[in-house]
C-alpha cells in the first residue's frame, strides 16, 4: 500500500505518492492560483492527486491514507485549517472537503511540522526520538518532535519558533513584534542586512559580486567573505550570531537529541555549521559537553513535507 502526501503552498500545489520505504515514487505539481475560494483549491488538490496517481501506475484502491501540510494553524482533530492567512482559510474543513472528493481518510497538519516529521522518520533526524527543525526561509518555521510526536500544544499554534525574541524591542517583525528570531535570521534578515552594508560602504566588493543592489540574495554575503571583504564578513559573523542566539534558545528550551536547520543558506556547509556549533557550545544550559544537542543540516529538501504529510495518521 501507498501513501499520498501533499505540501500545500502558497504558489503550488505539490503531491507525492510515497511507498513504505519513505520513498517518493511519482509525483505531481498544480499551481495553487491564489486568491480563490477553499473549494476550488481543494479540486485543485485532487487533480494534482490523480496525475502522481497516474504516474505511479495505481488508483485510490492502492492508497491506504492521505496527509496534507498546509501554512498556517490546523486541529488535527477535526481536519480544518483554523488560519492561513496566505490562502484565506479560517475555520475551513479542508480535511472533510478532501475526503468527500477522494474517499480516503485525511489527516491535515501545519507545513512546518509536516516537514519537521518528515525529517524525523527518513531525514536528518532519523533514529532520534527528539528533534527540533528550524528553517531558513522568507522567515523562520520551526517544528518539534518529541518522543515521536508532534508538539503543537493544546490550541495548535505551538512551535511559531521564529517568533521568540532574540533582541528586545529590536527589528520589527511581520508578526508586530519586535526582535523576533526571524527578523534576524531569515534569508530575508540576511538580504536586508547585506543590502544596507553595502549602502554603508561603497567600495565593497560584494557590489561587483552581486551585480547590483536588487540581485542580492542569501548567497551574496557569503560569497563576498570567500573573497575577502570585510564589509562581507561583518554581515555574516552578525548573521551567524544571530542565528546561533536563537538556536541556542531552542536547545535550552527543549534540549533536543539533534537541532536540525534547513533552507538555501545551508548549502553553505561547514562555513555555517562550525561556527554555529561552537555557539551553541558556549552558550547554552547544559552539564555535560557529552549531553549537548547535535546541529546538522536536513537531508530531505523539498521533500520533506510530502513524506512527512504521507504518515500523519501515525499522530493518530
Amino acid at each position: 500500500m501507498f501513501n499520498i502526501g501533499i505540501d500545500l503552498g502558497g504558489t503550488n500545489i505539490k503531491v507525492g505518492v510515497v511507498n513504505e520505504k519513505y520513498e517518493i515514487v511519482s509525483n505531481a505539481v498544480v499551481k495553487t492560483n491564489l486568491p480563490r475560494p477553499a473549494e476550488e483549491i481543494a479540486d485543485g488538490i485532487c487533480e494534482a492527486v490523480d496525475i502522481a496517481l497516474k504516474n505511479a501506475g495505481i488508483g485510490m484502491d492502492d492508497v491506504n491514507t492521505v496527509g496534507i501540510g498546509t501554512p498556517g494553524s490546523a486541529d488535527r482533530k477535526t481536519g480544518k485549517v483554523l488560519y492561513s492567512n496566505n490562502l484565506g482559510f479560517r475555520n475551513t474543513p479542508l480535511g472533510q472537503m478532501l475526503k468527500d472528493r477522494l474517499g480516503k481518510d485525511i489527516y491535515v497538519e501545519n507545513d512546518a511540522n509536516a516537514a519537521a516529521f518528515g525529517e524525523y522518520l527518513a531525514g536528518g533526524g532519523k533514529g532520534y526520538e527528539n528533534v527540533v527543525v528550524i528553517t531558513l526561509g522568507t522567515g523562520v518555521g520551526g517544528g518539534v518532535i518529541i518522543d515521536g510526536k508532534i508538539y503543537t500544544g493544546f490550541n495548535f499554534c505551538g512551535a511559531e519558533l521564529g517568533h521568540t525574541v532574540i533582541e528586545y524591542n529590536g527589528r520589527s517583525c511581520t508578526c508586530g513584534r519586535k526582535g523576533c528570531f526571524e527578523a534576524y535570521s531569515s534569508a530575508t534578515a540576511l538580504i536586508t542586512a547585506t543590502k544596507k552594508a553595502m549602502e554603508g560602504n561603497r567600495d565593497s566588493k560584494l557590489w561587483d559580486i552581486a551585480g547590483g543592489i536588487d540581485k542580492v540574495d542569501g548567497k551574496t554575503a557569503f560569497d563576498g567573505m570567500r573573497a575577502g571583504d570585510k564589509t562581507a564578513v561583518g554581515v555574516v559573523n552578525e548573521y551567524i550570531e544571530y542565528l546561533g542566539c536563537g538556536l541556542t534558545n531552542m536547545v535550552n528550551i527543549f534540549q533536543p537529541q539533534i537541532l536540525l536547520i534547513g533552507g538555501g543558506i545551508c548549502k553553505e556547509g561547514e562555513n555555517l555549521t562550525k561556527p554555529l556549533r561552537e555557539i551553541i557550545a558556549r552558550d547554552s544550559y547544559c552539564i555535560d559537553e557529552a549531553l549537548l544537542p547535535k546541529l546538522d543540516i536536513c537531508r530531505l529538501g523539498n521533500d520533506a513535507g510530502i513524506i512527512g504529510a504521507a504518515f500523519l495518521f501515525r499522530m493518530h
